[in-house]
């Protein structure tokens, strides 16, 4: 592994954490959810039958697999795929699989945040696909972008699963979409998720479940704190909550401290203080209708070529191109 990129990311995380819980109202980003335990409690997320997301999306994959990857193919040059947050590949592996087995010419590059994820990925791939080519990334969106420019020598789909654009609110998800819209060529395509607005009470159900695991993802990030920046949280003293606006169509997840404490971040030379009931903002999961979609595309430069649902209408999978 690189480690300069490491050392960078170390700092960055560092950086972060720092600034978000020296701020009030204090934050931390999602992002950081996810070390080999983090990992871990999300794949048991997705395994849950309140959290739909992951299972629309497979649907939706498995029903137009042939249509999908068909409008990926091309067939002079070949093509690489790209994907942002690839994680442990579950549903990408169906559209990986109609393509090495349909005589696809292509590279497989899957970037995430997560080093666990990646190597776990990249040595499933090697077992159950040994054909295919395979380029891992270790890395987060927005520094793989510029690299992105780079691949410009034959078509690239780029690909974000999972409606990851929703961690993002509208403007950050314009600035997101510009820079992905920045390192497309005409003949590009950017296949995307978007989790559609639905009963309310479903979406509070999909990050609030009664078991409990959300609220250990989202605790998570408290105990990679004291792990890695030598802090001592208190768990136990946090209290996962979970909103949803069904106007904006946003969720936001937060820790809320039970009591009033004090907190020591050794390696950051840094103290916290937390009131009673003072939150810290982890999350949002922004859902969405075709009409936003279509003004978030515009607004970035891109036009929305067809679009994929499964057969509630939870979710959808666009297909943009460049205007």
């Amino acid at each position: 592994m690189d480690i300069k990129a490491k050392t960078q990311r170390d700092t960055t995380f560092k950086t972060e954490v720092k600034e978000g819980l020296s701020s009030f109202p204090k934050y931390l980003s999602s992002k950081y959810f996810y070390d080999k335990k983090g990992d871990k409690l999300f794949q048991d997320i997705m395994a849950m039958p309140e959290y739909y997301l992951t299972g629309c999306e497979f649907e939706i994959l498995a029903t137009h697999t042939k249509t999908i990857g068909e409008l990926f193919r091309d067939r002079e040059n070949g093509l690489d795929l790209i994907e942002l947050g690839a994680g442990d590949g579950k549903k990408t592996k169906l559209l990986l699989k109609y393509m090495t087995d349909n005589n696809f010419n292509f590279v497989y590059k899957p970037i995430d945040i997560s080093e666990n994820a990646v190597k776990l990925l990249t040595n499933n791939l090697a077992q159950e696909m040994p054909s295919l080519t395979v380029d891992a990334e270790i890395g987060e969106y927005f520094e793989v972008l510029e690299r992105l420019k780079g691949f410009n020598k034959r078509k690239k789909v780029i690909v974000v699963l999972g409606s990851n654009i929703g961690n993002l609110l509208h403007p950050k998800a314009i600035d997101f979409l510009t820079k992905l819209k920045d390192t497309m060529l005409a003949e590009d395509l950017l296949f995307m998720g978007f989790d559609q607005k639905k009963n309310p009470q479903t979406v509070l159900d999909a990050y609030n479940d009664q078991t409990g695991i959300t609220a250990a993802f989202n605790k998570n990030i408290l105990t990679r704190i004291n792990r890695e920046l030598d802090a001592n949280f208190d768990v136990n003293k946090f209290t996962h909550w979970e909103s949803y606006n069904p106007e904006s169509g946003t969720a936001k997840s937060f820790l809320i401290a039970t009591e009033a404490m004090d907190v020591r971040i050794k390696n950051l030379d840094l103290d916290i203080s937390f009131e009673q009931w003072e939150t810290i903002h982890t999350e949002i999961s922004q859902k969405y209708d075709d009409k936003t979609v279509a003004w978030l595309a515009e607004q970035a430069g891109l036009t929305i070529e067809t679009s994929f649902t499964d057969k509630k209408g939870y979710y959808k999978d666009y297909v943009l191109r460049k205007i």
